[in-house]
C-alpha cells in the first residue's frame, strides 16, 4: 500500500470513528434524558431510542472492524481497547436505567452517563497511524519503569527499618536487640546485590526512553514492513515495565538471592532481546547505533555484577 493511500486510509477511518462515536453519545444521552423523570416514555418510543442506540454502537464497531491489520496492530489494539470501553459504558448506563425506580435522575445514572461521555471524549485522542500509536505505548510503559525506580530509591533512602511502622516499633525493651526482626531490612551484602539490580533498572528506563525519542525522529508507518518493524518493538517493550517490577519486588526484604538473580537474568534478556531488534530495525540510524552498544554494554555489566554478588554471598 503506497504512502498516500495509507494516510487517505487512516484519515478517512479517524473521520468515520469520530463521527459514530459522537452519535454514540447523542443516542446514549436521549435514552438517559428519556428514562431520568417519571412518566417512562411509551413503549414504541422507548423501543426507537433503543434502536437508534444500537444502530450507533454498531456503525462504531463496523469503523473498527474496517481498520485493517496492516496499518498496524498497535493502533487497531488502541481503537480496539477505545471502542470496548464505549460499549462497557453504555452497557453499565443501561444497567442502572433497567435497576433504578423511576423518580428523578439518580446519582448512579448521571454517573453512568458521564462514563459513556468520558469514554466517547477518548476517540478524538487515539493515535492517527501505528507510529502515533506506538509512541503513545511506549511512552506508559516510562512512566511505570520510572516509578518503580523511584521506589527503590526512596526505600534504600530510609535509614531505619522500613516496615517498623507495621511491627509496631518504639521503645526496645530490656535485653531486646535493636532492630531484631532481621526480614525487615537490608544487611550491608543485601545493599551492595541491590546496586547493579538498580543499573538493570536504569538501563531497562534509558532503553525505553531512547526507543521512543528514536521512533519520534525516524519512525515510519508508511510501508508495511516498518509497521509491522514497528509492533514487534511496542510488542517486546512491553515484557520491560513487568520485568522490571518483578526484580524490584526481590529486591525487598527478606531477600532471596536465588529470586534475585533468576529476574535480573529474565530481566536482561528482555532488554537484549528489545535492544537487537532497534539495531536491526529501521528507526536506528547512525546516532542511534552508539545508544544501542553502550546499554547492551550496560546490561551485561549489571547483570554478571549481580550474579558475582549473589553467588559469593555469605
Amino acid at each position: 500500500m503506497s504512502l498516500s493511500l495509507s494516510l487517505s486510509l487512516s484519515l478517512s477511518l479517524s473521520l468515520s470513528s469520530d463521527q459514530a462515536v459522537k452519535a454514540v453519545s447523542q443516542e446514549a444521552t436521549k435514552l438517559s434524558l428519556a428514562f431520568s423523570t417519571p412518566p417512562p416514555p411509551p413503549q414504541q418510543d422507548g423501543e426507537k431510542l433503543s434502536e437508534s442506540l444500537q444502530k450507533s454502537i454498531l456503525t462504531m464497531s463496523t469503523v473498527y472492524y474496517w481498520l485493517p491489520k496492516s496499518q498496524g496492530l498497535s493502533l487497531r489494539r488502541q481503537v480496539r481497547d477505545a471502542s470496548v470501553e464505549v460499549l462497557e459504558g453504555v452497557g453499565q448506563l443501561v444497567e442502572v436505567i433497567l435497576a433504578s425506580p423511576l423518580q428523578s435522575l439518580s446519582q448512579e445514572q448521571l454517573t453512568s452517563t458521564g462514563g459513556v461521555w468520558s469514554a466517547c471524549d477518548h476517540f478524538p485522542a487515539l493515535p492517527r497511524d501505528n507510529k502515533a500509536a506506538v509512541m503513545l505505548a511506549l511512552s506508559a510503559q516510562v512512566g511505570v519503569v520510572k516509578d518503580a525506580i523511584e521506589e527503590i530509591e526512596q526505600a534504600l533512602l530510609e535509614e531505619e527499618d522500613p516496615f517498623s511502622d507495621l511491627l509496631g516499633g518504639g521503645v526496645l525493651d530490656e535485653g531486646e536487640e535493636p532492630r531484631g526482626n532481621q526480614d525487615t531490612y537490608w544487611s550491608e551484602w543485601d545493599r551492595r546485590v541491590i546496586g547493579p539490580c538498580q543499573g538493570l533498572m536504569k538501563a531497562s528506563g534509558a532503553c525505553l526512553r531512547k526507543l521512543s525519542s528514536a521512533v519520534r525522529t525516524n519512525g515510519d508507518a508508511g510501508s508495511a514492513q516498518n509497521r509491522a518493524q514497528l509492533d514487534d518493538l511496542e510488542e517486546l517493550s512491553k515484557d520491560i515495565s513487568p520485568g522490571v517490577d518483578d526484580l524490584a519486588l526481590c529486591l525487598y526484604p527478606p531477600m532471596e538471592y536465588t529470586g534475585v538473580e533468576s529476574n535480573a537474568s529474565k530481566l536482561a534478556t528482555v532488554l537484549k532481546k528489545i535492544l537487537g531488534l532497534i539495531r536491526s530495525s529501521h528507526v536506528c540510524g547512525e546516532s542511534e547505533q552508539t545508544w544501542v552498544q553502550f546499554l547492551e554494554a550496560a546490561v551485561e555489566h549489571n547483570l554478571q555484577k549481580a550474579k558475582d554478588l549473589v553467588q559469593s554471598a555469605p
